[in-house]
């Protein structure tokens, strides 16, 4: 499988291999003008209609039966404006050519996620985000949109143009209409220094403030089973150039971080009474190290290791006790998790459905290796998150509907409301959105 995920005849399978679908119908439309066309098409033809990325999101956003778009032609750099320090990209390039594109040109993101395979429209749409004191998700970097509408016209919006449309469209789950170009704001190339080290668990959620305080990026791993942690800080440097050594590198990210660990999981799914050993393994295996290299190099690295997610974004001050809460749940439930768990924040925004819209927010990712059964473990997590008021992350697995989604958006009417207006027959709609949004 590449990394646009498919499937043999006529299926289409994301990444994680949880969600399957058969399109009526595929197009990979090498204009706005040919994608609007297919959408027009499509209304006349009674076909629902979703564009999808590179398949990596964990839910069915991107399934449907009708009309399924691929944007892999509408991609590369449309524009770089020096003035307004912003670039033009179409929405079917991949993260990873606009930020080798970007670097070559002297250019960086603020920042990013961890992975960076998928489609700029696709990561996006999902609210995909890295982790960050002052500077919040992809789409936070957004500055203008260009789309097309479930009638088929072609729509920008930015703050000035559109405003309600592009407070929304930022993060629009594809219900909004198919995204064909993203303006984003850039700025010139920076030096980041990575300091990764082992931290105890109690440690990290006892000095977790300052942590947060003290360093522009801070995550940690917390790995179930021990109480170990391995913490990452990322903050801006005068330089120099510092990268990992190609033969470190590749030991400690792909023999260390997917290699062994893919066999680990292998073992594991095979033995789950293995799982805690091979945890305080994984804990203690990647050592301390300290290197500064440009943006990209350090926010993301290559996960090749096939897992299935759910994350949830809680207010960013009641992180430590769901944290507590979460490792007293796996302690006491003979659960055997072989995957750890990852611990982001990001500074509210503004953009309406976004999962740190109006609050400063933590984020916790669960984990299991594909092909285990993760239900109980994600449900046990889930009710912890919910109690909290989390937000799930819209391309990762969850249970929740919308319902729930007009409790903790104060702004979800607000979408509702335009997404009435911008599709009122529904053409953008599947199964999933119906779940989340209502029908």
């Amino acid at each position: 499988m590449s990394s646009t995920a498919s499937g043999k005849n006529g299926t289409w399978r994301n990444w994680g291999g949880n969600v399957s679908a058969r399109p009526a119908r595929e197009v990979t439309p090498a204009s706005v003008d040919e994608l609007a066309a297919a959408v027009r098409q499509a209304a006349e033809d009674g076909l629902r209609i979703k564009a999808v990325g590179t398949g990596h999101s964990f839910t069915s956003i991107a399934a449907t039966d009708g009309l399924l778009i691929r944007p892999q032609l509408l991609t590369g750099i449309r524009k770089i404006d020096r003035d307004a320090m912003t670039v033009t990209v179409e929405a079917g390039t991949p993260l990873k050519r606009l930020n080798v594109a970007l670097a070559r040109e002297g250019l960086s993101l603020t920042n990013m996620g961890d992975i960076m395979e998928q489609t700029v429209s696709g990561a996006t749409s999902t609210g995909t985000h890295g982790t960050g004191r002052d500077s919040a998700s992809i789409a936070a970097q957004i500055r203008a949109l260009e789309l097309v509408t479930a009638d088929g016209s072609v729509l920008t919006c930015s703050e000035k143009e559109n405003p309600d449309v592009f407070a929304a469209a930022r993060i629009g789950l594809g219900a909004l209409g198919v995204v064909t170009a993203i303006t984003f704001a850039v700025e010139p190339l920076f030096l980041l220094t990575a300091c990764e080290e082992p931290m105890p668990f109690e440690q990290v959620l006892a000095d977790f403030d300052e942590l947060w305080a003290e360093n522009e990026h801070f995550e940690f791993y917390w790995f179930p089973h021990t109480g170990s942690t391995n913490t990452k800080r990322n903050n801006r440097s005068a330089g120099p150039a510092q990268p990992v050594g190609q033969l470190k590198g590749w030991f400690e990210d792909e023999f260390l971080s997917n290699g062994v660990f893919q066999v680990a999981n292998w073992v594991g799914r095979a033995v789950p009474a293995t799982i805690p050993s091979i945890a305080r393994i994984s804990s203690r295996a990647l050592s301390a190290r300290t290197y500064t290299d440009i943006p990209y190099k350090v926010f993301t690295s290559p996960r090749r290791v096939r897992f299935v997610e759910m994350e949830f974004a809680v207010p960013r001050e009641a992180v430590v006790e769901t944290l507590r809460e979460l490792k007293a749940m796996v302690d006491r439930s003979g659960l055997r998790v072989s995957f750890p768990v990852e611990v982001r924040t990001a500074p509210a925004d503004d953009i309406t459905l976004s999962t740190a819209s109006g609050r400063d927010s933590a984020y916790i990712a669960v984990h299991m290796f594909r092909g285990t059964p993760y239900q109980r473990y994600f449900t046990a997590a889930e009710r912890i998150f919910t109690a909290h008021e989390g937000r799930p992350h819209w391309g990762k697995v969850h249970t929740r509907d919308a319902e729930y989604f007009a409790q903790v958006y104060p702004r979800f009417g607000e979408f509702t409301a335009l997404r009435d207006r911008l599709d009122p027959e529904r053409r953008l709609q599947n199964d999933y959105l119906r779940r989340v949004l209502g029908a």
